[in-house]
Order: C-alpha cells, then sequence, then structure tokens
C-alpha cells in the first residue's frame, strides 16, 4: 500500500431537513434527528447539538416533536433549553 493512501473512515451522511416554520418567524433553518439527539440550523448558519446528555432525553424529545411538526422549535430552545447543547457545530 502506497503512503500517499489515507485510511478514511466511513461517515454516515447528514441528512438534514427543512424545518416547516409555520408561524413564519422561526430562527430554524434545517434540523437532523438522531437516535439521542437532533442536531438544529439556524438561519444565521449556526449549528448546535442537543442531545439527551446535555439537554436532558424529555427535552429533547419535545425538540423532536416540535421540529417534526414545523412549529414551536425556536422558541422551545430559546425559553427551555437555551444554552445546553452538547457542541456548537458551526
Amino acid at each position: 500500500m502506497s503512503h500517499n493512501m489515507r485510511m478514511f473512515r466511513a461517515r454516515t451522511p447528514k441528512l438534514f431537513v427543512k424545518y416547516k416554520n409555520l408561524s413564519g418567524d422561526s430562527a430554524v433553518s434545517t434540523f437532523e434527528i438522531k437516535k439521542d439527539q437532533i442536531t438544529v440550523k439556524f438561519k444565521d448558519h449556526t449549528i448546535y447539538r442537543y442531545t439527551n446528555q446535555s439537554a436532558d432525553p424529555a427535552n429533547v424529545s419535545k425538540m423532536k416533536t416540535l421540529a417534526l411538526s414545523g412549529k414551536g422549535l425556536g422558541t422551545f430552545i430559546k425559553s427551555t433549553v437555551k444554552d445546553r447543547f452538547q457542541r456548537r457545530v458551526k
């Protein structure tokens, strides 16, 4: 094997879904749901990952429900989970 070859780890593609924004004034742009987390991209292009460990399983479950319904996610983040994200992705 050539020393120029690199070993790459297979990655699961990111599957961000457009947030419906039924209220019309949400700061949320897209989201990605995984088993124990939700990653939210805002209109200012920042991306935050909220996990069961960082934001509590009940909150993450609520965030998933709100994301899928298309209404209330931005308000819930602002009022309840605030800075309880695992990390700022971007």
